[in-house]
């Protein structure tokens, strides 16, 4: 059987307050873009949050838009296909 397809998006943007997942302008959010896997995902992840780690109102995301396509689906049974607010 082939592999499932788990889409995700990471994004990201300037939030109002360090803990918070409210951003200051939505219209100015940075999308990485659309990754195939969790995997690849996490390392455009890893990528964005490393450029602006001095930044502490900047903060990016991984959203399992797999999760939004298929709802009735299993999560994948990854072991990181958890929901991330990293």
């Amino acid at each position: 059987m082939p592999h499932r397809q788990l889409l995700h998006l990471v994004f990201g943007g300037e939030l109002t307050r360090p803990d918070s997942h409210e951003f200051v302008d939505p219209t100015k959010l940075h999308v990485i873009g659309i990754f195939p896997s969790y995997e690849d995902a996490y390392k455009a992840w890893r990528g964005a949050t490393g450029a602006t780690i001095d930044d502490a109102h900047t903060r990016y995301f991984i959203v399992h838009l797999h999760r939004f396509l298929d709802p009735t689906a299993a999560g994948g049974g990854h072991k990181h296909d958890d929901d991330h607010a990293h």
